[in-house]
């Protein structure tokens, strides 16, 4: 009987994990998927519903897995820990939770891939970096975070959940990798989610004024959905990656202003462009060095900016 390598997704049902699971998938994979649809959500898991060897549990992975869950897992080749939620709008609505997951949930699956000798990947964020004071933002960077601000929940868990990886990695020299993802974008996004382009695309498609925080001069970086995929699946299963913390971004840096004004054009709509005061602890600049993913990995984004906004806007019309 022809078996295929567990692969263990938390997170599976959000924008980014989703689109992992399909890829995954149609790699010949079998796929679980782990989460607790608080912010995820099973529509963005349609194609791989209907796919034989996928599989959803919904289930917090702060829970301990030795609840009666464990064994739905039998034997995992991978883990992929993606679960958290990402955006601004969702992680300032669930602090605990996500200060949680990428803690104690980051543990719970470190030791699921201890029992199992499972490989485990480590989603972190660009976010550790804080409001860099280095640019663009190497590996090597330790950051510049405000460890009591309105962001913290999100960035000093996942610099919590690199932390705890490495001890695992060092301790019981489990094969474990850490991604940093910075901005990425594209189809299975919740228009409400708050990030940057989608709140741009659906205020210029609604014809509601289109909403710059501050003066617009902050820059952005943004990577579309399947290169950045392409980049954590390359992260997993390139030799050689174990115990490495790898940058994956698209370094095409825009001003939000300038990417306003883009998909005004784009949409062309009727819409006002319009500032508002800028929140606090809003990094000024975010652009990744992906020197190492280039080397490392031989990854780097193939869709422009231009052509994955696109799509993009394309999606949020078909809604």
């Amino acid at each position: 009987m022809e078996t295929h390598p567990l692969c263990v997704v938390t997170g599976g049902a959000g924008f980014i994990g989703s689109h992992l699971c399909d890829v995954l998938l149609s790699a010949g994979h079998e796929v679980i998927a782990v989460d607790n649809l608080i912010t995820g959500r099973k529509d963005n898991l349609a194609q791989a519903l209907k796919h034989p060897h996928f599989k959803l549990i919904v289930h917090d992975v702060t829970v301990p897995f030795e609840s009666g869950i464990a064994g739905q897992y039998s034997n995992p080749s991978y883990i992929f820990h993606l679960a958290s939620p990402a955006s601004v709008v969702d992680y300032q609505k669930y602090p605990e939770e996500t200060a949680l997951v990428n803690s104690v949930g980051t543990r719970n699956l470190l030791q699921l891939s201890k029992q199992t000798g499972a490989k485990f990947l480590f989603a972190s964020t660009s976010e550790v970096y804080g409001d860099p004071k280095e640019h663009p933002q190497k590996e090597t960077y330790w950051g510049n975070v405000n460890p009591v601000g309105p962001r913290a929940c999100y960035d000093e868990s996942k610099r919590f959940g690199e932390m705890m990886t490495m001890v695992y990695k060092r301790r019981d020299e489990l094969d474990l990798r850490i991604i940093r993802i910075f901005n990425t974008y594209g189809s299975r996004m919740r228009p409400d989610d708050g990030r940057v382009i989608s709140n741009f695309i659906n205020q210029a498609l609604k014809r509601e004024p289109i909403t710059v925080y501050g003066d617009g001069t902050q820059t952005r970086s943004f990577c579309y959905v399947s290169d950045l995929v392409d980049g954590i699946v390359r992260a997993m299963f390139t030799e050689g990656t174990n115990g490495e913390v790898i940058n994956l971004g698209n370094p095409e840096e825009y001003r939000m202003i300038d990417l306003a004004k883009k998909i005004k054009d784009m949409t062309g709509t009727t819409s006002k462009i319009v500032c508002k005061e800028l929140p606090l602890d809003d990094p000024q600049e975010r652009q990744p060095d992906i020197t190492k993913a280039k080397t490392l990995l031989g990854w780097e984004p193939k869709v422009t900016v231009s052509e994955g906004l696109s799509k993009t806007i394309v999606y949020y019309r078909s809604l």
